[in-house]
């Protein structure tokens, strides 16, 4: 895609939008008739952080944990996080575990409650899409995962103490991949680990870095819109493309491989 004419460029993006299932003419309209809405900061429960204790757990068991399937079961064990009562399953990841390119959503909904696996729901479909446009697919050259690993009720947004619980765990798996980039999905995912403030709109399609003590060296990570909030407002999918093309020239430069674009 990278130096493709406008028309081309614009042939594309028509192409993806309708391979979305979206209405372009409805979106259109939609954008013209009305402001686009900027989203903020993702809402967050009011909730007190876990016991000390429960993080201590948490950042033990994260640490000794010296492989991903080690990680999974760690993370399926810990007692630490209060959504683990409420949901089904425990939902860690999805993808190829030699990736060099992982991304990280925010938490599992309904769909993903009931197959255990992240972004298997609508949004998860419209993931996929968006990242085979620029070669990217789970069963080959991707590996994902969540913030969080138990569904909170309703699919209301994780509270600090929920996402301080699975925080440990999170960072051992960037630790252990050591992708050559990560992709934050959503405010939230990029707000955590980031330790940022600012919105996703002004946190996507930027570079940044990912610092730990547990990291032998920092992280290229890049934030993207969540797909879930594309879906309900079709009309930002031109921000949705531009980070994509952004990641594909960022994916180049590193020399990470990838197979064909659809």
């Amino acid at each position: 895609m990278e130096g493709a004419s406008a028309p081309a460029a614009a042939r594309a993006l028509l192409a993806w939008w309708d391979a979305a299932g979206v209405d372009i003419a409805d979106a259109v309209r939609a954008a013209d008739a009305a402001p686009v809405p900027r989203p903020g900061p993702a809402p967050r429960a009011h909730a007190p952080a876990p016991a000390d204790d429960a993080l201590a757990s948490a950042r033990e068991a994260a640490a000794t944990a010296t492989s991903l399937s080690e990680l999974a079961e760690a993370i399926a064990a810990f007692e630490g996080c209060a959504l683990k009562k409420t949901a089904r399953t425990t939902v860690f990841s999805d993808g190829a575990e030699d990736a060099q390119v992982m991304l990280i959503g925010e938490a599992p909904g309904k769909d993903e409650d009931q197959q255990g696996k992240p972004f298997v729901g609508r949004s998860g479909q419209l993931l996929d899409r968006m990242l085979a446009s620029i070669g990217l697919d789970r069963r080959h050259n991707l590996f994902i995962s969540n913030l969080i690993f138990w569904r909170p009720p309703g699919n209301r947004p994780p509270t600090q103490g929920e996402i301080a619980a699975c925080l440990p765990f999170v960072e051992r798996a960037i630790a252990l991949k050591r992708p050559k980039l990560a992709i934050l999905a959503g405010g939230v995912s990029a707000q955590s680990l980031l330790r940022r403030n600012e919105g996703v709109t002004k946190l996507r399609g930027r570079r940044f870095a990912l610092e730990n003590p547990s990291f032998t060296m920092p992280v290229n990570a890049m934030v993207m819109l969540h797909p879930a909030y594309l879906l309900r407002q079709p009309q930002q999918k031109r921000l949705a493309w531009a980070d994509l093309l952004a990641l594909e020239a960022w994916l180049d430069e590193l020399g990470v491989a990838r197979g064909p674009r659809l």
